[in-house]
């Protein structure tokens, strides 16, 4: 079931709520004889299911453990108040070194293809899920505790996190989802001053995050690889249960399931390229069933752009280079399919891939368009598209910066205007482009105020670029948290100008250029 990614596109709003930051809220604030607000209505389906899926497992405390960072946005899909940071065991509860009422901790299995090659099991080496809450919305979120210490999966791993990476995670899965991209959300970062042994000796870090589920390709790739079907059903009759209940009883409810996970991978897909978006360890046990970005390590935001980037220094073959996202998620599709024929025929299988080329291209193109201010569809669309990602690639122009300043060109230019030319050299291939490009603005009588308005709310002014990122990490490790929290409120409204940080719109200084991200990150 391989098959390429035939693209005819590609060549070759949120929450800025400010709470005061952990470290100056008033101590004592939770006084004695009031309600625990980790006491989360938790609602644990998944430890209910067959005791295959995982290892009951308490998590290691770390020791002496410090708050670094509590966002009070995904606190409120728990419907846990900004304040609960300010509890004496907020640490604690944060880190697995006091167990939050009504949790059930434990480590979920699975397998997965690792850069292509068949691993027949994984799971959460260094991750504990607390278990699932229901929040006053009826919506479920999983609590998941990153580096909390080894597991029998954490195959000679020693279990725990640096403070590094999870920084990197915890304002990667903001900055996604400040974009509108599907993704795991970041509750939390709690350190210690334990070491822990990278390349270099590093510090220990627990992150805190939160998914509607957790469940990966590979859940169901290790059951199908071990010959057990009734595992396999039991672990999609779950996830249809909770996830897509108007499918629950239907004799076909495998068959359009499938159909939707292929469909939302091929739209994450699009989502990433329209955006510039590098994961750098595209394994299928870092797929989720819901479409969802899991698993940050080696990503990469585009910078100067090239159609054949490689975020991830360990990715020696460039098997999850940024321009084969598109077929990789396809390849990774085509696994799953296949551990999932004891549940739906061959030909069902084959049929639900085959939709994965046409979602992607609606989605690229709708998203492309949208990028470019264009409201209808012309048959032009795609070469136009294509023209100028081969302009940008042919300049080295920076990805980010270059879709925002074309909010800016106005529908009667018939050349690029002063502030394009400086960022091109080749000015009589750019001029031509953008003469082709108003000429169609033109076309749709669009009003320049309502467009260049509609193209500022799609092209973000702000990405977690890796210098910004790195700082963040470089003032932590001298003790100073309150980069995370700047970066993290910039990065949940993208779209805005916010005046007082324009210094994180910058392009990479000269020094970045020597920064490598790899699978320890």
């Amino acid at each position: 079931m391989e098959s390429n990614t035939p693209s005819t596109w590609l060549p070759g709003g949120s929450s800025t709520s400010s709470p005061t930051p952990p470290d100056r809220i008033p101590a004592g604030h939770y006084l004695a004889g009031m309600p625990d607000p980790f006491a989360l209505p938790f609602d644990n389906r998944f430890a209910r299911l067959h005791p295959t899926f995982y290892e009951v497992v308490d998590p290691t405390p770390l020791g002496q453990p410090y708050l670094i960072a509590f966002n009070p946005d995904a606190a409120a899909l728990l419907d846990l108040p900004p304040d609960a940071a300010a509890h004496p065991d907020a640490a604690a509860y944060l880190s697995g070194g006091k167990r939050m009422p009504g949790a059930e901790p434990l480590a979920m299995i699975y397998a997965g293809h690792q850069f292509g090659v068949w691993v027949p099991q994984l799971g959460d080496g260094r991750a504990i899920l607390l278990g699932q809450v229901t929040n006053s919305r009826g919506e479920h979120w999983d609590v998941q505790l990153k580096g909390s210490g080894m597991t029998r999966f954490s195959r000679m791993g020693d279990g725990r996190a640096v403070l590094r990476s999870t920084i990197r995670e915890y304002l990667a899965s903001e900055a996604m989802h400040g974009l509108g991209i599907p993704t795991t959300r970041a509750l939390a970062i709690v350190g210690s001053d334990d070491p822990v042994y990278r390349e270099t000796p590093e510090t220990a870090a627990t992150l805190i995050r939160l998914a509607p589920s957790h469940i990966r390709f590979g859940s169901f790739q290790i059951f199908a690889a071990r010959g057990q079907p009734d595992r396999s059903r039991e672990l999609a009759d779950h996830v249809i249960e909770r996830h897509e209940p108007d499918l629950v009883g239907r004799p076909d409810r495998h068959e359009r399931w499938l159909e939707r996970v292929v469909d939302r991978t091929a739209e994450l897909m699009a989502s990433w390229m329209a955006v510039g978006f590098a994961h750098g360890v595209m394994n299928t046990d870092n797929m989720s069933v819901l479409g969802l970005t899991l698993d940050y390590g080696p990503y990469g935001f585009m910078e100067a752009y090239e159609p054949g980037f490689i975020c991830n220094h360990s990715d020696h073959e460039g098997r999850y280079a940024f321009d084969r996202q598109p077929a990789i998620g396809l390849w990774n599709l085509a696994r799953f399919a296949e551990s999932l024929l004891e549940l739906v025929s061959f030909e069902a299988a084959n049929a639900a891939l085959n939709r994965y080329p046409t979602a992607f291209d609606q989605r690229y193109g709708a998203l492309m368009r949208s990028k470019l201010g264009l409201t209808t569809t012309d048959a032009d669309d795609t070469s136009l598209v294509g023209e100028l990602l081969s302009l940008m690639a042919a300049n080295r122009v920076d990805y980010t910066i270059w879709f925002r300043s074309l909010c800016a060109v106005s529908s009667d230019a018939e050349a690029a205007p002063a502030f394009l030319r400086s960022m091109a050299h080749d000015l009589e291939r750019l001029d031509a482009w953008t003469s082709r490009y108003t000429a169609r603005l033109r076309a749709e009588k669009r009003p320049d105020p309502e467009r260049m308005a509609a193209m500022g709310r799609v092209n973000p002014k702000y990405v977690l670029r890796n210098y910004l990122a790195q700082g963040a990490i470089d003032a932590a490790l001298g003790k100073d948290y309150s980069e995370i929290e700047s970066l993290r409120r910039v990065l949940a409204a993208p779209f805005d100008e916010h005046p007082e940080q324009a210094r994180y719109a910058e392009p990479a200084p000269p020094w970045a250029r020597d920064l490598v991200v790899s699978c320890s990150s």
